[in-house]
């Protein structure tokens, strides 16, 4: 209704400011939205594939832990071009992605302070591949009873 308001009244888009349209997912068109959500996901696994190959370089934990981690994020902020932020934040937090979204956000932020703090390679590397674990738990919260099927897949190979 807004905008139907804001277009008869002769005010544009441009005057909201390029912030205020990429909070309010809903001012975006939805081939732009569908074009930042392809480029911030690209970008997500470009710097995640990146740093693992710095990983092999000489003192190249501390590039690959930057790297995946920013990697991670940007995955992750896509979505906010599909949903919005308000929207993609209420959801990460619903009953059952909560324990996924926590660990995920942790091992982000423990993965950075392992490298850059506590100077713990080790600690970096175990934390990265927590990273992973949650966020492929988190990822597989969206797909219908995908969880059910892994943890079926896992349990039938283990007992």
């Amino acid at each position: 209704m807004e905008k139907l308001r804001r277009g008869l009244s002769g005010q544009d888009d441009e005057e909201q400011g390029l912030t205020a349209q990429v909070l309010d997912a809903s001012t975006l068109s939805f081939s732009t939205r569908v074009k930042w959500f392809a480029i911030c996901f690209i970008a997500g696994v470009v710097c995640s594939i990146l740093g693992t190959g710095l990983l092999w370089l000489p003192k190249g934990i501390k590039l690959f832990a930057v790297f995946y981690t920013l990697g991670n994020i940007s995955a992750l902020a896509s979505t906010c071009f599909l949903m919005g932020p308000l929207k993609q934040l209420k959801t990460m937090f619903e009953p059952k992605r909560l324990v996924a979204t926590v660990v995920m956000l942790l091992c982000l932020l423990l993965t950075l302070c392992a490298v850059f703090w506590w100077n713990k390679k080790g600690l970096a590397l175990l934390f990265c591949i927590l990273q992973f674990l949650a966020m492929t738990w988190y990822s597989l919260s969206y797909i219908p009873f995908a969880r059910d099927a892994v943890i079926k897949c896992f349990t039938s190979c283990l007992g």
